[in-house]
């Protein structure tokens, strides 16, 4: 296992000309790209200090609090700037393009003070089969001090074909039937406006072309540009009065088309004092279609 220690996380304008440069086949490149195999490679950020501002911009766009703890979701956002480095540095056996992002769980061990000076470790992990291609996580890890405060798993697919490409037998689509809100149930709806996406790239250096504008989205197959995945999980989060110490799964279901107007329906949180999970979903207000499903889990 290899590690490459940053001073600092990489800035978008540093990493997109790396992006883009990728996409153009060198010839005589150095790098020995394994098919199907994931670099055994670890970056760090020692000494992160979080950008105050950056994440003011970032509480106000999904719905935190201002109450000195960094949000959940936070960290995961904060790596996605090692995560594209890692992709464009090492050789990374799957195109950039396409990648989907289907899951995503975060973990805190404790609430983390925004003064904080933390330790970020990323690394590639769990390559496996998926019955449309490949799926691999980045695995992040936040340190304060010796003491692991945070960590994260983000799980891609990588589409490719496979012995059961083309089989609509092979296995049956579960889809989330949306339940009806009971009294006391976690439940609020929500506009998802059209400039979200541009906005929260802004902020967290995703700007992935499906998210961005409509044309762009088109190029890539979508009808519309869609809302970042990561952004719908945090606003959920924000609206919720979470523990002190817990884990968040999510799976990514079908896209939100921007605008939108979505519904969040879930256990009420008070029962993780009588149980150990509860679950919460976010619908379509329209057509009730599903976007996202998680379980929280108390620690």
């Amino acid at each position: 296992m290899r590690t490459r220690e940053l001073k600092s996380l990489p800035e978008a304008r540093q990493t997109y000309p790396k992006i883009i440069k990728s996409l153009i086949p060198v010839i005589g490149s150095n790098k020995k790209v394994k098919k199907n195999v994931l670099p055994q490679a670890t970056y760090v950020v020692n000494d992160l200090k979080i950008n105050m501002n950056n994440l003011q911009d970032y509480r106000r766009i999904c719905g935190f609090a201002d109450n000195g703890q960094i949000p959940p979701t936070y960290f995961a956002v904060l790596s996605q700037s090692l995560q594209m480095n890692m992709m464009v540095d090492e050789a990374f056996p799957f195109a950039m393009l396409g990648l989907v992002h289907v899951a995503n769980s975060v973990t805190q061990h404790r609430r983390i003070a925004d003064s904080e000076v933390v330790s970020l470790r990323v690394s590639f992990a769990n390559l496996r089969d998926h019955d449309k291609g490949k799926q691999f996580d980045f695995v992040t890890e936040v340190y304060s001090g010796e003491e692991l405060v945070w960590e994260g798993t983000s799980t891609y697919l990588s589409r490719q074909k496979t012995k059961n490409s083309g089989n609509k037998d092979n296995k049956p689509k579960t889809v989330n039937q949306k339940p009806e809100a009971g009294k006391d149930d976690l439940h609020s709806i929500f506009a998802v406006p059209e400039d979200i996406g541009r906005r929260y790239a802004l902020i967290s250096g995703d700007f992935n072309l499906i998210h961005i504008h409509p044309i762009t989205a088109k190029a890539l197959g979508f009808p519309k540009a869609i809302a970042h995945g990561m952004w719908s999980k945090a606003k959920c989060l924000s609206l919720m009065d979470l523990p002190e110490a817990y884990t968040v799964d999510v799976a990514f279901k079908l896209p939100i088309f921007l605008p939108s107007e979505v519904e969040l329906i879930g256990d009420n949180l008070d029962k993780l004092n009588k149980t150990t999970s509860v679950d919460f979903d976010l619908y379509s207000a329209k057509d009730n279609k599903p976007h996202l499903a998680g379980t929280i889990k108390k620690l």
